[in-house]
């Protein structure tokens, strides 16, 4: 990621509901490099964040609108999406 460049930070359902909003625009710092970093920064953002980070392992994460994992590589996203599991029928 460009240095000082913002990136939109968006959060649906229950993510949404315990980090108490539904997007943000954000400067990441240097050290955050994948998904995972980026998740771990949000667990230290306050109660708020870390109540809707505390699992990791079932946060779901979209680059871009394109589904990723926690490895993934920020790169020069525009944004990022956290999202619970989906199920569906």
């Amino acid at each position: 990621m460009a240095a000082n460049a913002e990136i939109t930070i968006r959060y649906f359902a229950w993510v949404r509901e315990k980090a108490a909003r539904s997007e943000e625009r954000v400067v990441l710092p240097p050290h955050i490099v994948t998904i995972a970093d980026l998740i771990a920064w949000q667990q230290g953002r306050g109660e708020n964040f870390a109540a809707a980070f505390a699992r990791p392992e079932v946060i779901r994460a979209a680059l871009d609108r394109v589904h990723v994992k926690s490895d993934a590589h920020i790169g020069n996203a525009r944004e990022i999406g956290f999202f619970p599991p989906m199920t569906g029928g």
